[in-house]
């Protein structure tokens, strides 16, 4: 088990910011140069509504916040569609000449909490703005996913593009759904086939696996990923192949005083210099931030 030395919040909510007064969710990095990242995250207004923003950390100094967005990069959709009541960064790819942001999108549900679903806005490089590629999602509901279909970690390898993302199996009552992480596989990374093909499914006790973060780390696909029981804590899984994946022992980064003393999850890691950093959430869903810790 690794030890890892807690930096604490580093990426906090602003009241005074209309769209971000509470919550910096769900971390997603984009480099920018060298040691430099964009660790994007969706902060929420007075209706509790999420947005996408972004805020610009040094890997050599993790633990400061160098810069961040003073306005959203990307809003819920129009009344009507499927992310109208927030959207949360996923995934972020630069590719081809633009930035590819997969993302969640939100609607309050009808005879369940909520409807949950994966979307895409690309920006060409040069260009100023994100703009969604479609008004309809690119994980919708279908024959082998009628539920939740949502949070897309997009990968592109040499046999095409990949997508791990969590997918619905059942709604226990309105306010539980149970969800695993499955594959989509896609020639562009635009259109998506799916099959049910699972890549993580349930341990005893556990009733839902979210936000897989996988990268090959040059020798081996590496997955981690938050799963709950009582509460949220993180995970890790190994693949050859990317498809086929066994769990190991948890990576030890446990809760602790403060911010994460009940939950942890939605991790991100990046290695900067031989050793690796964690950005991730707290307790509530990242209601206080964006923690980070290091290797010890």
């Amino acid at each position: 088990m690794t030890d890892w030395r807690k930096l604490g919040t580093v990426i906090r909510p602003d009241p005074d910011t209309w769209w971000g007064r509470t919550h910096a969710m769900l971390p997603a990095p984009e480099q920018v140069d060298g040691s430099l990242w964009r660790i994007w995250w969706g902060g929420r207004n007075d209706k509790n509504q999420s947005h996408v923003g972004w805020s610009l950390i040094d890997l050599d100094r993790p633990d400061v916040e160098l810069e961040r967005a003073k306005e959203p990069e990307l809003t819920p959709g129009r009344l009507g569609t499927f992310d109208d009541n927030g959207v949360l960064p996923s995934c972020v790819i630069r590719t081809d000449g633009e930035t590819r942001l997969y993302y969640i999108g939100f609607k309050p549900g009808g005879t369940t909490r909520m409807d949950l679903y994966g979307g895409l806005a690309i920006r060409p490089d040069g260009a100023d703005k994100f703009e969604r590629w479609s008004e309809a999602p690119i994980l919708e509901r279908c024959k082998a996913n009628p539920f939740i279909n949502t949070a897309p970690w997009v990968v592109k390898t040499p046999m095409g593009w990949r997508m791990y993302y969590v997918a619905g199996v059942e709604w226990v009552h309105a306010d539980l759904p149970r969800y695993n992480i499955q594959i989509a596989t896609s020639d562009d990374g635009l259109d998506w086939q799916r099959d049910g093909r699972v890549a993580i499914d349930f341990a005893p006790g556990e009733n839902a696996l979210a936000r897989p973060y996988v990268w090959h780390d040059g020798e081996t696909w590496r997955m981690w990923f938050a799963s709950k029981g009582e509460a949220y804590r993180l995970q890790e899984a190994v693949s050859t192949d990317g498809l086929h994946w066994t769990r190991l022992d948890p990576p030890g980064l446990e809760p602790g005083e403060g911010e994460d003393s009940d939950m942890v999850e939605y991790a991100m890691v990046l290695t900067h210099k031989g050793q690796r950093i964690v950005f991730y959430n707290g307790n509530d869903y990242g209601k206080g931030g964006v923690l980070a810790a290091v290797e010890a």
